[in-house]
């Protein structure tokens, strides 16, 4: 065969194989990273959740959309009026660490804010609150807002949470959602998921948890009933290296209020 040829194939061969490798390369740096979620539950009392509303709604919410953050999610527990959820996404720490120095200087924040930062001593905005940060699974490193088309007031959200007896099976029960499919599983059967992500920090660890949607409480139970019918998490509930990954599962219902992002 002709040299020339040869050489000729050869140099088209590599230059091929370096296009390839530049896109998928390419294709990889353009993966959206993990982001970051704080969950602050708060717990309030009588008047306290009007001036709570009145300060996510007005101050919080507007501020955080100045900062930079699209969505914010706030619910209210369907079985408690004593609890309120606020759920911000973050593309980094930096971003979550750096925001309360952003609302100390944004002067509309602070004046809009004002009956919650400035709240006296025998009349708090709140009793107490619980934060919890996440980081996005890989399989769902962005979070989602819900296609749902029903009125925010008649929609059920489920914030569930699984803990583990150690950071192994913690680990595992990880896997099992990202690697082994079981997210994919909760996106095919109509879910609606808002996130999935590991907890990094919080009072129950090991622990990760989800947020998904439904446009009611009928939807919800109908949903669950494919998702324990469906023959591929069957198969995976039953592979021998997912289990006994949980010590303890638990949910929370709750309502996206009128003005939540999510």
């Amino acid at each position: 065969m002709n040299t020339k040829y040869l050489q000729r194939s050869f140099v088209l061969r590599l230059l091929f194989s370096i296009l390839l490798s530049s896109s998928l390369l390419s294709s990889l740096s353009a993966a959206p990273k993990p982001e970051y979620y704080e969950l602050k539950i708060y717990h309030v009392h009588g008047p306290q959740m009007a001036l709570m509303d009145n300060y996510l709604q007005n101050a919080y919410l507007p501020a955080a959309h100045r900062a930079g953050i699209k969505n914010v999610g706030v619910f209210k527990a369907l079985d408690n009026d004593s609890l309120l959820y606020v759920l911000t996404p973050f593309q980094s720490l930096d971003q979550l660490t750096g925001l309360s120095q952003k609302l100390s200087k944004d002067k509309a924040y602070l004046s809009a804010g004002k009956e919650y930062i400035d709240s006296p001593l025998k009349e708090p905005a709140y009793q107490r609150f619980e934060t919890v940060i996440l980081e996005a699974f890989d399989t769902m490193p962005v979070h989602a807002k819900p296609g749902l088309t029903v009125p925010v007031g008649e929609r059920v959200y489920e914030l569930r949470d699984y803990e583990s007896s150690s950071e192994k099976r913690y680990l595992n029960k990880v896997r099992m959602f990202d690697d082994g499919g079981e997210v994919e599983i909760f996106k095919r059967l109509g879910f609606n998921p808002v996130f999935f992500a590991k907890v990094i920090a919080g009072s129950h660890m090991p622990n990760l948890m989800y947020l998904i949607t439904f446009s009611d409480k009928a939807s919800r139970d109908a949903h669950w009933k494919a998702f324990g019918a469906d023959a591929e998490w069957s198969k995976l509930k039953s592979m021998p290296e997912y289990q006994e990954n949980t010590s303890k599962t638990g949910g929370k219902f709750v309502r996206p209020t009128a003005y939540s992002d999510i």
